[in-house]
């Protein structure tokens, strides 16, 4: 009987022990990509966006084929709508998504990083709200309450106490947009991306998201002549677009997927929280700024929103890509 309890005692400390490192890894992409938003991405600015964009995506799409050529196999069993949810996922969260945080981060010029970062948190409402309407997912009461309470939050994040001045204050008015954008894509690419899920693993949908990504951009920097950019990357910008690659690229990405496998939505959630705080720490040590006290108490507010939204809407997406 003894050793019986020894051996049923086994599997659940296997269980708990998975169950730690899947949010520490989640935890872990999290500072990643609040490093990348604050430190990294930012300091590529002497680019065109839309070269950015192509470049951040290529490199670690050039990488993956190293580990992941055997996906390309997966394209036999591809049906039309397939290909159309990968373009979907590619076009809101490669394109769109991407192209308009990168533009917001740009506009801010290393002086507001941190609230064009936290704004990307609203994401889940557009992800909610468009499961909603494609995925006919039931649309609960409090959604509406939180949902409000956010979107009112991040105003005051974005402004302040103040009414924003369209001539002083345009670029912050436009990055607020973009990120607001950027939201929107991402979480509309997070409904997508679900449905591209209950067919295949995460490798898969990650692979040809990058892919279809990669291909869509070649076309738009070939069209608008901005593929001629590769001339004026500096040694710098290539070191920063290798280290994006590797880390906040694919290498966090695999680390969230890694620990997204193990724990619960709103175990990831709140693991994911990692994000804003540590763009706010890296905002202050790189770039000496800090939100002021109206924007840390919208920062929580908004925060805390967004948490009971996924808290309480356990039959939203788990996934994002």
């Amino acid at each position: 009987m003894h050793l019986n309890w020894i051996r049923g005692m086994i599997p659940e400390q296997n269980i708990r022990k998975s169950k730690i490192i899947g949010a520490l890894a989640i935890s872990i992409a999290a500072i990643m990509w609040g490093f990348d938003g604050i430190v990294l991405t930012p300091s590529l600015y002497n680019l065109n966006i839309g070269f950015v964009v192509f470049m951040l995506h290529l490199i670690p799409f050039l990488i993956m084929n190293v580990f992941l050529y055997k996906e390309y196999r997966k394209l036999q069993e591809f049906t039309p709508s397939d290909y159309f949810t990968f373009i979907l996922i590619a076009i809101f969260g490669g394109v769109m998504g991407t192209m308009a945080i990168v533009k917001a981060l740009f506009l801010v010029n290393f002086q507001q990083l941190t609230f064009v970062i936290l704004l990307q948190k609203l994401q889940p409402i557009f992800a909610i709200a468009l499961a909603t309407i494609l995925l006919k997912e039931r649309l609960r009461k409090y959604y509406i309450v939180w949902a409000s309470i956010a979107i009112i939050a991040s105003y005051f994040l974005a402004f302040g106490g103040s009414i924003p001045d369209f001539k002083t204050d345009s670029n912050t008015i436009y990055a607020a947009l973009f990120s607001l954008l950027a939201a929107f894509s991402f979480g509309s690419s997070t409904v997508f991306s679900k449905k591209a899920l209950r067919k295949y693993t995460f490798q898969t949908a990650t692979f040809f998201r990058y892919g279809f990504t990669v291909l869509i951009m070649l076309g738009f920097v070939l069209i608008t002549g901005h593929i001629i950019q590769i001339n004026e990357v500096t040694t710098r910008n290539w070191i920063f677009f290798l280290i994006i690659a590797l880390t906040t690229g694919s290498g966090a990405i695999f680390l969230y997927y890694f620990g997204l496998k193990r724990v619960r939505a709103i175990i990831s959630t709140i693991c994911e929280l990692f994000f804003p705080v540590s763009a706010i720490i890296f905002d202050y040590i790189f770039n000496n700024q800090i939100l002021s006290y109206v924007q840390w108490i919208s920062a929580g507010i908004m925060i805390f929103a967004i948490v009971n939204l996924n808290r309480r809407n356990t039959r939203t997406v788990k996934f994002e890509i």
